[in-house]
C-alpha cells in the first residue's frame, strides 16, 4: 500500500514543501530512502523502526521503500522521521490515511519514540501557513518557534504515541504560546562603562545612526573592544519583520535560545581571526550561512583585523558592498543576507605600543610597521567609513569622575536621527545612509559652494576613489542628520573628511 504524508526540507532560508511516499511490498526484509537523502536522512530506517517498535507499533517485515519528492533537490536533517514513521502507519494499515489529510509534520525520532527538537522550523511553519495547510504536528520544543508563524494552528507533541492518538482521536494538545514578543532587547554593555574616549563615543554615535562600518586602531588595553561591544546598545530596535528574519536565520543554524522565542536584540557576532573564509561567508557541499549572515541586522566585530588570514577578509568585499552574498553550488545558487554594521579593531603595530603613552617605547622598526598594516588590502579600506585612533588612557582619565552618556541616551539621539532618514529614504525603500547609491546621494546631499570647494581640494590632495568620495558624503548626510539639519553644512563635511584620512591611522 502507498502512503504520503507532507512535511518541508530547507534551501538556504527558504523552505521547501515535500511529499514523503512510503511504499510497503512483499519481497525480502529492506528499508532504502530514494530522493536525495543526506547522511542523517538515509540513517533514519533504522530509527524509524526502533522507534515504531519501543512504541508498541508493528513493523512491517517487508520491503519499504521511501521515496522524497520533488527527488531532484537535496533533501537535509532528521525531521524527516516523523513523517517517514506515520507514512509505515498508514501503509501497514494501522492508522486511517485519511487522519493526515491538511497537516504537515516535523520531528526527528529518538529509538524510544521520543521527538527532538529541529531546525528551521520557523521558516518552516512560514512556508505552511502561506500554503494554508490545516494545521503542523512537531515537537513540543520547537512549538513557540513554530507559533511565531502567526495564523497557523500547532500541534505540539513529546512522542510518536501521542501524534498517533492525536491523529486517530482527533485529541487536540493543548498549547498556549508563551513567546516574550514584548520583552525589550537586552544589552549587557553600555557606554557608561567606557571611561574616556570621547573621540570614539562620537564616531560610534554616528557610525550607529547612519549604519556605517568603522575601523580602530590603537595600542592593546585601550578599550577597543569594549567600545564595540556597546555599539548595540545604541542601535534603534529592531522591527517585527527584522526580528523575524534574524530569527529565521537563528533557527535553520540551531542557534535559537531553549526557550524558541522571537529574537529581539540584535546579533553580536564576533568570530576569532584563525576563521575560515567559508565559515566567514557561508557555503559549503550544502550552502549554509555563515558569520556575516548571523550578524544580518546587527554588528560584525573582527578584532585583531592584520591577523585574519587575507583571503579572509577579501571575501568580505561583495558582502559589505551589496547586502547580500551569493553562494553557487551543484544543486543550486543560494543567496544570504548580509545588512550589517562591521566594526574593525586593530594594533598599531606588532608590539602595540606604537603611539601608547607607557615608558616603553616601540620596538618595531619602519618597515615592520608597515608590513603589519599592509595585511589589509587597499580595496577592503576603501570600503569602510569610518577610520578612528583609539589612544591609550591617562592614569587621570581612569580615576577621575566624569559626566558619561548611557546608551540609553546615546540610542536618543540615533532613534531620532534614523527617523529622519527613513522619512527621506521611504521612497526608495531603504532606511539608512549608508545604504544610498550615488543616484540617491545625488539627490539627498547637495552641498553647498563652499562645501564642493572643500570637497574638491580634499578629493585631490588625499588622491580619493569614486567609493570614497560617496562615502565622505554619506558620513556627513548622517552627520547632519544628527544634529537635525536639513542641509549638509561645511562642519558636517570637514568632521566626515577627517574620519576618512586614512593616512592619519595608517601613515
Amino acid at each position: 500500500m502507498l502512503a504520503t504524508v507532507r512535511t518541508f526540507s530547507l534551501l538556504g532560508l527558504d523552505s521547501f514543501p515535500v511529499q514523503v511516499e512510503v511504499d510497503i511490498s512483499k519481497g525480502l526484509p529492506s528499508f532504502s530512502i530514494v530522493g536525495l537523502p543526506d547522511t542523517a536522512l538515509r540513517e533514519a530506517g533504522d530509527r524509524v523502526r526502533a522507534a515504531l517498535r519501543n512504541s508498541g507499533f508493528e513493523v512491517p517485515v517487508k520491503k519499504i521503500t521511501v521515496n522524497l519528492s520533488p527527488a531532484d533537490i537535496k533533501k537535509v536533517g532528521p525531521h524527516f522521521d516523523l513523517p517517514i514513521a506515520l507514512g509505515i502507519l498508514v501503509a501497514s494499515e494501522q492508522l486511517e490515511e485519511s487522519a493526515l489529510a491538511g497537516y504537515s509534520f516535523i520531528g526527528e525520532l529518538s529509538l524510544g519514540g521520543e521527538l527532538g527538537a529541529a531546525r528551521g522550523v520557523l521558516p518552516m511553519a512560514l512556508r505552511a501557513r502561506e500554503l494554508q495547510y490545516a494545521g503542523m504536528v512537531l515537537p513540543q520544543h520547537n512549538a513557540v518557534e513554530a507559533s511565531l508563524a502567526g495564523d497557523l494552528n500547532i500541534y505540539p507533541a513529546a512522542n510518536l504515541q501521542q501524534v498517533v492518538t492525536f491523529l486517530a482521536n482527533d485529541e487536540t494538545p493543548s498549547f498556549t504560546s508563551n513567546s516574550e514578543e514584548d520583552c525589550p532587547a537586552q544589552h549587557p554593555a553600555d557606554f557608561s562603562h567606557v571611561k574616556g574616549q570621547e573621540g570614539a563615543k562620537r564616531a560610534m554615535e554616528i557610525a550607529a545612526a547612519g549604519g556605517h562600518n568603522l575601523l580602530m586602531v590603537g595600542p592593546p588595553g585601550s578599550g577597543k573592544t569594549m567600545l564595540a561591544r556597546c555599539l548595540p546598545s545604541i542601535l534603534p530596535d529592531m522591527n517585527k519583520e527584522e526580528s523575524l528574519e534574524v530569527t529565521k536565520i537563528y533557527s535553520i543554524a540551531g542557534l535559537l535560545p531553549e526557550e524558541g522565542s522571537l529574537i529581539k536584540t540584535r546579533p553580536f557576532r564576533s568570530p576569532h581571526h584563525t576563521i575560515s573564509d567559508v565559515a566567514l561567508v557561508g557555503g559549503g557541499r550544502f550552502p549554509k550561512a555563515g558569520e556575516v549572515t548571523l550578524a544580518h541586522n546587527g554588528v560584525l566585530f573582527l578584532d585583531e583585523l592584520p591577523e585574519f588570514n587575507r583571503n579572509v577578509l577579501e571575501v568580505l568585499r561583495q558582502p559589505l558592498e551589496e547586502g547580500v552574498v551569493t553562494i553557487s553550488r551543484e544543486q543550486g545558487t543560494v543567496k544570504f543576507p548580509t545588512s550589517f554594521t562591521l566594526v574593525a579593531a586593530m594594533n598599531p603595530c606588532f608590539c602595540g605600543k606604537f603611539g601608547s603613552l607607557g615608558e616603553d617605547d616601540c620596538t618595531c622598526s619602519a618597515s615592520q610597521v608597515q608590513r603589519y598594516r599592509s595585511r589589509i588590502s587597499g580595496p577592503l579600506m576603501d570600503r569602510i567609513d569610518m577610520y578612528i585612533e583609539v589612544p591609550a588612557l591617562a592614569y587621570e582619565e581612569l580615576i577621575v569622575p566624569q559626566e558619561v552618556g548611557t546608551s540609553v541616551t546615546i540610542r536618543k539621539r540615533v532613534e531620532k536621527a534614523r527617523e529622519i532618514q527613513n522619512k527621506r529614504l521611504k521612497e526608495f525603500n531603504l532606511f539608512c545612509n549608508s545604504q544610498m547609491s550615488p543616484l540617491h546621494i545625488k539627490k539627498c546631499c547637495v552641498l553647498e559652494e563652499e562645501g564642493e570647494q572643500l570637497l574638491e581640494e580634499t578629493f585631490s590632495k588625499m588622491n580619493l576613489s569614486a567609493r570614497s568620495y560617496f562615502r565622505i558624503l554619506k558620513l556627513a548626510r548622517t552627520i547632519a542628520d544628527l544634529e537635525g539639519k536639513e542641509n549638509v553644512e561645511l562642519t558636517h563635511l570637514a568632521e566626515a573628511i577627517q574620519y576618512r584620512a586614512e593616512n592619519k591611522i595608517m601613515p
